[in-house]
């Protein structure tokens, strides 16, 4: 079955083009969920109409994604966590902390987006993929430190 996907899929594409789907994945999920629509002659016609405001929108999105990008890459963040005597931490930094960090600095953030292969859990410093768009990927610095001796005790 060919669709017109009119948002980005992940797996499939871009806005505005035609795939070729299974009749199930296209019938039970993108149609739907308002993500494609069945490659008809009249919708074949409606996306010619359409491509200019499809083009103009990725364009918009693009430009927000390396804004925010920009943003992101100007921050150097510090963690603070109790760790142990060989530099490794007690629990570990994971992509839900990355986001709470952003989030208090103004900065929205779906979790999903931030590429961390596994959790940190040693001292140091840090890139932190971000991905903003398919196009775009920020690199966020993080530093993890030790906790201060008395504010450990309390």
């Amino acid at each position: 079955m060919k669709v017109i996907l009119i948002e980005n899929v992940a797996s499939l594409g871009k806005a505005g083009e035609v795939v070729q789907v299974s009749v199930g994945y296209g019938r039970n999920y993108l149609i739907p969920k308002k993500l494609a629509l069945e490659a008809s002659p009249a919708n074949m016609l409606l996306l010619e109409r359409q491509r200019e405001t499809f083009l103009k929108k990725a364009g918009k999105e693009k430009g927000k994604a390396q804004d925010l990008a920009l943003k992101i890459e100007s921050f150097f963040f510090t963690l603070a966590r109790p760790a142990g005597e060989s530099n490794k931490l007690f629990g570990s930094v994971t992509t839900m902390d990355i986001q709470k960090l952003l989030s208090d600095n103004g900065i929205v953030v779906d979790r999903r987006k931030i590429i961390l292969a596994n959790p940190i859990k040693t001292l140091g410093s840090f890139l932190v993929p971000v991905k903003l768009h398919p196009e775009v990927t920020a690199h966020l610095k993080i530093g993890v430190e030790p906790v201060a001796a008395d504010k450990a005790i309390s």
